[in-house]
């Protein structure tokens, strides 16, 4: 068995030439059964996202599988592998099967981690199942993935650490609150990165968001986007006591918050707590605001450093993550072998069971008349022979087949009983 990953990534090739080389979704059953009809070709899965576009195969022990895929990519997509050949990167056998393993559990991701590329593999497996190009090895490999990403998942801390600065601020406004639900949300201002993560917050669950802008059209352009209201520049102060986040990103020259403002404010909300994140340079809130009870706020420099922190935490939880990885490649790896070995030994059976027959066959006009029960056990006898002649090579090749020495000893059984697969 032969088995190939041929691929680009977000690591190996810029945007602009994933972009030409991703497969629409439309076309994807087409692709898939146009690869999987090339000489040679078993079975083929294709994994196509934005951040890579990879095709896999299971291939003939004599079939040239990059020379198929490059053929595929060529004629079928319109693709000329001389242009995009650069980009490529090749993992066959052990490796390959490695690189599905740790792309399924999210470690080859441009964040390492992140839980939307399990699903991803799920749906191009089932795309390729559909299509009829998966049901031997290749399937039972990917499924295996499924299992190696779902420990990965479960036995490490790799997908739990905030690593973004609006994924950090998510985290800690839920720490804070306990909850997202019933918490209203203020835009102040319309930095990208504010708006970002009031996105995160409104999909973890805040309900309402208020969007303010000293430019009024910019708030109500924004309000649309989140479903929210806009609310004038003028009325900050007057919505401020009944907000429980604010996002600040503004960009003006002083503080649009002070601490005097601030202390209003808590007792306005009766001290309830507030989540102050500002995320402007130079800041739109005083410091000294921090130093109030109930009040929690973080500036781009707070959030970076708790960011860096989970993301060291992520690699060392990623190392955890390979170790888990590489045991299950091994173990894949014997369950191939133990599956290799399956046709030897259906041959050596059906080898000596022919000569079996033949010799019966031979000796049947010697024997005279026999009677049906005479018959049977002879037939008995002779099938109690071959058994016990093949017991012995059979058990050594289940035995033998995951040794380093294992396919030697098969071609070795393989010349002695003359067997042709």
């Amino acid at each position: 068995m032969k088995l190939l990953v041929l691929g680009l990534s977000h690591k190996t090739a810029p945007i602009e030439v994933r972009e030409r080389m991703a497969l629409p979704e439309s076309a994807m059953a087409g692709a898939l059964s146009a690869l999987a009809g090339r000489p040679g070709i078993a079975e083929a899965l294709i994994f196509s996202t934005c951040n890579r576009v990879e095709f896999t195969v299971r291939a003939e022990p004599e079939t040239d599988a990059a020379a198929e895929i490059q053929s595929f990519l060529a004629n079928e997509c319109g693709r000329p592998w001389e242009q995009f050949e650069r980009y490529f990167y090749q993992h066959a056998q052990h490796d390959a099967i490695r690189h599905l393993f740790r792309v399924a559990s999210s470690l080859d991701s441009m964040v390492v981690g992140e839980p939307q590329i399990l699903g991803q593999v799920k749906d191009a497996y089932g795309v390729a199942k559909a299509a009829g190009t998966l049901g031997g090895p290749l399937e039972e490999i990917v499924n295996r993935a499924f299992h190696v990403a779902k420990r990965v998942r479960s036995e490490t801390g790799i997908g739990q650490m905030a690593v973004s600065i609006s994924y950090v601020a998510v985290e800690l406004a839920r720490k804070i609150f306990g909850t997202l639900a019933g918490h209203t949300v203020l835009i102040l201002g319309s930095g990208k990165m504010g708006e970002l993560a009031a996105r995160h917050l409104r999909r973890s669950g805040a309900p309402s968001v208020l969007v303010v802008n000293r430019t009024y059209e910019r708030a109500v352009e924004m309000a649309v986007r989140f479903e929210g209201r806009a609310v004038p520049f003028e009325q900050l102060f007057d919505f401020l006591p009944h907000v429980d986040i604010v996002i600040s990103s503004t960009g003006a020259p002083g503080f649009v918050i002070t601490r005097e403002q601030a202390q209003s404010l808590m007792g306005a909300r009766k001290n309830r707590p507030m989540f102050l994140i500002d995320i402007a340079v130079p800041r739109d809130i005083d410091p000294e605001v921090n130093r109030i009870d109930n009040i929690f706020l973080y500036d781009i420099d707070d959030l970076q450093q708790v960011a860096d922190a989970n993301k060291r935490q992520r690699e060392r939880e990623a190392e955890r993550a390979e170790a888990i990885v590489e045991a299950e490649v091994e173990r894949m790896m014997e369950r191939l072998k133990a599956h290799a070995i399956t046709p030897t030994i259906v041959s050596l059976q059906t080898e000596l069971d022919r000569i079996r027959r033949a010799e019966l066959e031979r000796y049947r006009g010697r024997l005279g008349g026999l009677t049906p029960e005479q018959q049977q056990a002879l037939d008995a006898l002779t099938r109690g022979i071959i058994n016990k002649i093949a017991h012995t090579p059979i058990s050594h090749l289940k035995s033998l087949a995951t040794h380093p020495d294992g396919l030697h000893f098969i071609n070795v059984v393989k010349r002695v009983f003359n067997l042709k697969e």
